[in-house]
C-alpha cells in the first residue's frame, strides 16, 4: 500500500490539471450514492457566482487529487434536483458535506476549504480522525506519548494554519504511514514551547518525531528530533528515512568505501575512525554525536584494526557532502564538530540547495527509471485521446463484441509504464484509424475496477485483442509502436490459414499468399497431416488460436501432404517452416501433445537457428537455455563481418554446434550490444569478436583470442579447449540481484517490516537456485517492469519493453 499510495501522491500533484473526474449527481444518483456506503464529499448549488466559480474550479482539481484516496468529490445542481435538506434553507451554497455513506461525517464552509489544498488537507483530516491525533496542549501531547511507549514513534506536526499546502503534505503522509506510526496535529503555541521552539509566535510549520517505540519506562520521555526542511511530502518522506537508518553505522573500510542510506537521501556523512584500545569511548563518543546532528549528518564509527582501512593516522575524522568526495580533518572536541556542521557545512549546504531549487528532490522520479522520469518530464502535455475510446463498464461488453477486433488497453493513470505506453498506444490507433473492423479502446482500471477483475487483468499495463466468437488474445509483445502495431495486423489475418491443395500449399509459403503479408514477417509455419480426420488437426487448430497475432500459421490436412515428406526421414503429421523464396525449408515431426505444448514447440521452430539477437527477439531465444556463442560484428557488409557470419555457418550446418545458441549482434542496428560487451569484458575487443556465454554454469565468459583466425576449424577447437578447462575465463558476469537504486525505494522492505517475509517469499528464482531479492520489484527497467499476465503460454517469456 505504501508503493501505491506515494506513486498517488506524487502522481497526482502533477495530474490536476487533467480531465476533471468531479461528478455530476441527479436525485437518483445521490441516493444510490448513499446506498453504496462509500466516502464523497458533496457541495450543494444552485447557480454560479464569481465567488462560486472559483470554488468550483478548485473543487474539480480536487476530485482527482481524492480519488486516489477512494474518495469521489460529487457536486448536485439543486435548481435540476432539489435533494431533500441540502437543498433548501440558508446553508444553500455556502457549505459542502463529507458523507460515508448516508452519514454526515462533517461539513464545511466553503471559505475553509477555499482551494484544492484545502479541501484535500480537511477531508483527509476528517477521514484521519480516528489514526491522527489532535491536541491542544503539552499535556495532552504527553498523554499520547505514555501511550505510544513501546508500541510505536509519534509523528507530530505543528500547522499553523489549515488548508494550507503544509497541512495537505502532513496529511498525505498519514494516509501512508499512519499504521506505522502516531500521527499528531497540533496548531496552538503551548505544544511549540514544549518541543522547545524559541518563538513560539513563528508562522512556520514545523515537524518532530518522538523515539517512543524503545521507550519502556512511563516516567522516560520520548526523545525527539526537529525535521529542519520546509514541510512538503518527499521531505517527510526523506525524513521519516532517516529516523528509520542506524543511529550509527560501523563499517572497517575507507570512508570512500562506505555506502550508507544517507549518502542517497543528499544528507553528510561524518565518519569517525576508532583505535582498538580505546573503541569503548569512540563508540560513546559517536553515539553522542550522532544524537546531536540526528535528522541532519549520517555518523560512520570506522575501526582502525581493519587492514581494509588505509587512511593516515593523523586524521581521526572525515566528512562527506553530497556529490562531494570525502574531506579529512583531525577532530579535538564534539563541540568543534557539531558547530563545523551546524554553523558552516550545514548551512553552506542548504544555500545551495536554495540556488539549484532543490533540484536533487524537487523531481521526485530523480531516483526512479527513465520512464518514471519520461512521464515526469511530459507531465504537462496532454495526451489526444480522441482516437482512442475510454470504456466504462456500461460500454465495455457492446464493444469488444462489435467488430472484427476490438484492442483493449488495461492500465492505471499513476502508473509510470502504463503512462509511457499510451504515448504508443495512441500512435498504433492513430496508425490504424479508418481502418474496417479494428477499434482501439481502453480502461482506467483504478476506476473500472469491476471490469479488470472480470477480464482477469493482474499486471499492468496489458492489452487484450478480443473477437467475436473468441477468447480474448493476451498481447506479449513489447510495448511499443511498431510492436503492436505488427500483432494487431497479424491477429487479422486467419490463424491457421486452410488450405485445400499443393498449390495453395506453395503460394502460402513462397507465392501469392506469402507476398500478401510479408511485410510483416518472412517466417512461414505450416502444419501437415494426412487428413482432416487426424486427431491432432484439432490441438494444432487451438495452438493457431493461441498464437494469433505472434505468427502467420497454415493448415494442409489432405492426402497429398505425403509429398511435402518425400525423401525427408520425418513423417506425418509435421511442422514445416519456411523463411522464405530461396531458403530451404525447415521439417519437424510434431508429437501428440496439448495445444500448449504444442504452441511452445512452433515458438521454437520459428527461431532461426543463426539469430540476429535483437531486444525484442532476446527473451524468446534465452528461453532456449543453452551456452550462447555470440558473434559481434560492427558493420554487416564488411569482409571481416561477412567471413565470420559464414564460418560460424559451416559447423552449425553439419550439426557441431547443436549444442550452443549461435547468433549474431550488429552494434550498430543493437547498440546495447556494446554495453553487453563491456558487461562481459570490461572493454570492447576489435571487431569482430566471438563470445561463449554460459549463464546456466556460473556466468563464465570466453573471448575467442583475437590473434587468431575466426575459422570454421579454429572456432571448434577453441570451444573444444573451454570445454576441456584449457581456455581461461575472459570475463564473468555478475550475480543477476537487481535491487532498488537506494535504500530510500526500498519500499518492500517496509512492507516485510510490517509482515515479515511476506514480500520476500515472493522473489523469483535466481540464476543460483536462490530466491531473487524481492526488492527488486520496486526498481526495475523498463524492460522488466511488467511480468507477463497468466497466459495459455507456460514458456511465454517476460513481457519487455522498447520505450
Amino acid at each position: 500500500m505504501c508503493i501505491i499510495y506515494l506513486i498517488a501522491i506524487l502522481f497526482s500533484l502533477t495530474a490536476e490539471q487533467c480531465s476533471s473526474k468531479l461528478i455530476e449527481d441527479s436525485s437518483q444518483s445521490f441516493t444510490e450514492r448513499m446506498h453504496a456506503g462509500k466516502t464523497s464529499f458533496v457541495y450543494f448549488g444552485n447557480h454560479v457566482n464569481p465567488t462560486i466559480k472559483l470554488f468550483m474550479e478548485q473543487l474539480e482539481m480536487s476530485a482527482d487529487a481524492l480519488e486516489d484516496y477512494g474518495i469521489s468529490v460529487v457536486k448536485v445542481n439543486c435548481s435540476k434536483d432539489a435533494i431533500p435538506n441540502y437543498c433548501t434553507g440558508e446553508e444553500l451554497m455556502t457549505k459542502a458535506y463529507l458523507f460515508r455513506g448516508s452519514e454526515v461525517l462533517r461539513s464545511f464552509d466553503i471559505d475553509t476549504v477555499f482551494d484544492v489544498n484545502a479541501i484535500v488537507s480537511h477531508v483527509l483530516f476528517s477521514v484521519l480522525f480516528n489514526e491522527v491525533r489532535y491536541v491542544h496542549t503539552p499535556a495532552e501531547l504527553l498523554r499520547v506519548e505514555s501511550t505510544a511507549k513501546q508500541n510505536s514513534d509519534i509523528v507530530v506536526g505543528h500547522i499553523p494554519v489549515l488548508g494550507l499546502p503544509e497541512h495537505r503534505a502532513l496529511m498525505e503522509t498519514a494516509f501512508v504511514y499512519g499504521t506505522k506510526y502516531q500521527f499528531v496535529q497540533t496548531t496552538g503555541s503551548l505544544v511549540l514551547k514544549h518541543m522547545g521552539v524559541v518563538d513560539p509566535s513563528s508562522s512556520q510549520a514545523r515537524l518532530w518525531f518522538l523515539h517512543c517505540k524503545g521507550i519502556s519506562r512511563q516516567s522516560d520521555p520520548c526523545p525527539s528530533t526537529p525535521m529542519r526542511k520546509p514541510l512538503n511530502t518527499i521531505n517527510i518522506h526523506t525524513f521519516l528515512q532517516l529516523m528509520e537508518a542506524p543511529l550509527v553505522t560501523e563499517e572497517v573500510v575507507d570512508p570512500s568505501e562506505v555506502d550508507v542510506v544517507h549518502m542517497h537521501l543528499g544528507v553528510p556523512v561524518l565518519y569517525l575512525f576508532s583505535q582498538p584500545q580505546t573503541e569503548h569511548l569512540d563508540r560513546a563518543t559517536a553515539q553522542t554525536l550522532a544524537m546531536q546532528l540526528r535528522g541532519e549528518v549520517g555518523v560512520v564509527l570506522i575501526h582502525r584494526n581493519s587492514p581494509n582501512v588505509e587512511t593516515p593516522l593523523k586524521y581521526n575524522a572525515a566528512y562527506r557532502l553530497p556529490q562531494e568526495d570525502v574531506k579529512y580533518f583531525t577532530l579535538k572536541s564534539t563541540d568543534d564538530v557539531v558547530k563545523l556542521f551546524k554553523e558552516e557545512l550545514l548551512q553552506d549546504h542548504k544555500l545551495e540547495e536554495e540556488e539549484e531549487d532543490e533540484e536533487h528532490w524537487s523531481d521526485p522520479d530523480i531516483l526512479d527509471d527513465e520512464v518514471s522520469e519520461s512521464v515526469y518530464r511530459d507531465r504537462d502535455l496532454m495526451l489526444d485521446l480522441e482516437s482512442v475510446v475510454e470504456l466504462t463498464s456500461d460500454t465495455f461488453q457492446k464493444t469488444v463484441t462489435q467488430d472484427e477486433i476490438t484492442v483493449v488497453l488495461f492500465y492505471f493513470k499513476w502508473d509510470a509504464v502504463c503512462m509511457a505506453f499510451i504515448q504508443s498506444y495512441i500512435e498504433v490507433a492513430d496508425a490504424l484509424e479508418g481502418m474496417n473492423g479494428v477499434h482501439l479502446a481502453a480502461v482506467n482500471c483504478g476506476e473500472y475496477t469491476d471490469i479488470c477483475s472480470d477480464q482477469n487483468v493482474t499486471s499492468f499495463p496489458t492489452v487484450l485483442i478480443y473477437q467475436p466468437m473468441s477468447a480474448a488474445q493476451l498481447y506479449r509483445g513489447m510495448l511499443g509502436t511498431k510492436s503492436l502495431h505488427r500483432f494487431i495486423l497479424l491477429s487479422l489475418v486467419s490463424s491457421p490459414t486452410h488450405l485445400s491443395s499443393s498449390a495453395e500449399v506453395m503460394s502460402f509459403l513462397e507465392g501469392d499468399l506469402y507476398s500478401k503479408h510479408v511485410y510483416l514477417t518472412p517466417v512461414r509455419v505450416l502444419g501437415l497431416f494426412s487428413s482432416t480426420h487426424d486427431t491432432g488437426v484439432t490441438s494444432f487448430e487451438e495452438a493457431a488460436r493461441i498464437l494469433r497475432g505472434e505468427t502467420i500459421l497454415g493448415l494442409f490436412a489432405h492426402k497429398d501432404a505425403e509429398q511435402w515428406m518425400e525423401g525427408l526421414s520425418v513423417n506425418l503429421p509435421a511442422l514445416l517452416v519456411s523463411r522464405g523464396p530461396g531458403v530451404p525449408h525447415e521439417v519437424y515431426s510434431l508429437p501428440s501433445s496439448s495445444p500448449t505444448d504444442l504452441a511452445s514447440l512452433i515458438q521454437r521452430v520459428k527461431l532461426d537457428r543463426f539469430a540476429e539477437l535483437t531486444v525484442e527477439n532476446l527473451p524468446w531465444y534465452l528461453e532456449l537455455g543453452k551456452p550462447l556463442l555470440l558473434l559481434f560484428i560492427g558493420k554487416e557488409d564488411s569482409t571481416e563481418s561477412t567471413e565470420a557470419l559464414a564460418e560460424i555457418k559451416q559447423p552449425l550446418s553439419a550439426g557441431q554446434l547443436d549444442f550452443f545458441l549461435p547468433c549474431w549482434i550488429h552494434l550498430g542496428r543493437t547498440p546495447v550490444g556494446r554495453s553487453i560487451l563491456e558487461k562481459y569484458l570490461g572493454f570492447v575487443p576489435p571487431l569482430p569478436a566471438l563470445v561463449m556465454s554460459r549463464l546456466k554454469t556460473g556466468g563464465e565468459v570466453f573471448l575467442f583470442p583475437p590473434e587468431r583466425l575466426l575459422m570454421a576449424k579454429n572456432i571448434l577447437q577453441w570451444i573444444q579447449d573451454v570445454e576441456n578447462g584449457q581456455e581461461q575465463p575472459a570475463g564473468l558476469i555478475p550475480d543477476g540481484k537487481w535491487g532498488p537504486p537506494v535504500p530510500f525505494f526500498d519500499f518492500l522492505a517496509i512492507m516485510d517490516q510490517e509482515a515479515p517475509t511476506y514480500a520476500a517469499q515472493r522473489g523469483p528464482k535466481t540464476k543460483t537456485g536462490g530466491r531473487e531479492d524481492h526488492r527488486a520489484q520496486k526498481h526495475v527497467t523498463p524492460n522488466q517492469r511488467r511480468t507477463s499476465h497468466p497466459s495459455p503460454n507456460p514458456q511465454a517469456p517476460r513481457q519487455h519493453s522498447e520505450l
